[in-house]
């Protein structure tokens, strides 16, 4: 089996650990034990159990840059590819929570812990942001004076919608299908780009 099979084993044989039993209540010997590798291959990846968890944050946000990158791909008009990286971002940070049961509690426990790990996929997103805003204003799609600014507020606004997209709060009950025009009419006006363009 190959370094990066190993590691990658280790992350996720840790990650369904820390979300049956929490973090506190796993061990770096449960981790070798229940990956089938011993404690000295555990320890030739990873120092601690801190830095197992930072590597487990890291193997979920890689899936949503992943799944971010694949729509980004697509042949589609700039401002519905905007919208659908919205709810992609929203609805794979909600995926990620669910499915890791007793470590969401980290997630937002640990919020600085977490920033510090999120940095990397913070930037990445911001550039994701500026490239197809760029692409559109250049394309004289959107009327954007600072590409840079718009693209940061657009990661900050979704980081801030997270927590309220998760439990439920975003709309009052709306749907997504529901909430979708609402929201592209905010986003539509902030980058210059009128819905009645938008159907024409």
């Amino acid at each position: 089996m190959s370094i990066s099979k190993t590691r990658k084993q280790l992350v996720d044989v840790a990650r369904q650990l820390f979300a049956k039993n929490g973090i506190n209540n796993t061990t770096m010997n449960d981790i070798a034990k229940a990956s089938g590798k011993g404690r000295r291959t555990l320890y030739t990846y990873f120092k601690n159990k801190d830095d197992v968890y930072y590597a487990v944050i890291e193997s979920e946000l890689e899936r949503l840059s992943d799944k971010l990158d694949e729509l980004a791909a697509k042949d589609m008009r700039p401002q519905d590819k905007i919208i659908e990286l919205i709810y992609t971002h929203l609805s794979m940070i909600k995926e990620t929570v669910i499915r890791n049961g007793n470590l969401r509690a980290e997630f937002f426990r640990n919020i600085w812990m977490v920033e510090r790990v999120r940095r990397n996929f913070d930037d990445y997103e911001i550039q994701l942001f500026r490239k197809i805003y760029n692409d559109a204003k250049a394309d004289g799609e959107f009327d954007i004076d600072n590409v840079d600014l718009v693209a940061d507020i657009t990661h900050y606004c979704i980081k801030g919608l997270e927590v309220p997209f998760i439990y439920g709060r975003l709309g009052h009950g709306l749907s997504v299908e529901n909430s979708k025009p609402l929201v592209a009419k905010v986003v539509y006006g902030a980058l210059g780009k009128s819905t009645s363009q938008k159907q024409g």
